[in-house]
């Protein structure tokens, strides 16, 4: 019985649909997206600690430290890379115009 209950609840917790937290969203195909260990490795030339980096509304959410700033929440372009959004503790420090 219990095991059955487990196995109803995982199901029902894989059938939720992931909700992005909604401070950016890029409209791009899986298959168009670079490789997420690319960006990783492109932000540690840059001088950054990434401490880690998921999709989040189609965008890649990185959490690690910039040099300039300290710890950040930063959102980027799956395909250029381009920095979108940048949070510190809260406060908006960068937002694509």
């Amino acid at each position: 019985m219990r095991t059955m209950m487990m196995a109803a609840c995982a199901a029902a917790l894989m059938a939720t649909p992931a909700f992005a937290t909604g401070k950016m969203k890029c409209d791009v195909k899986p298959e168009d997206r670079k490789p997420i260990e690319a960006l990783k490795a492109e932000l540690v030339k840059q001088g950054w600690t990434v401490a880690k980096a998921k999709l989040d509304g189609g965008c890649y959410e990185v959490y690690g430290v910039m040099p300039e700033t300290g710890r950040v929440e930063a959102y980027f372009h799956p395909v250029t890379f381009e920095k979108l959004f940048v949070e510190q503790r809260g406060k908006v420090i960068f937002r694509k115009g």
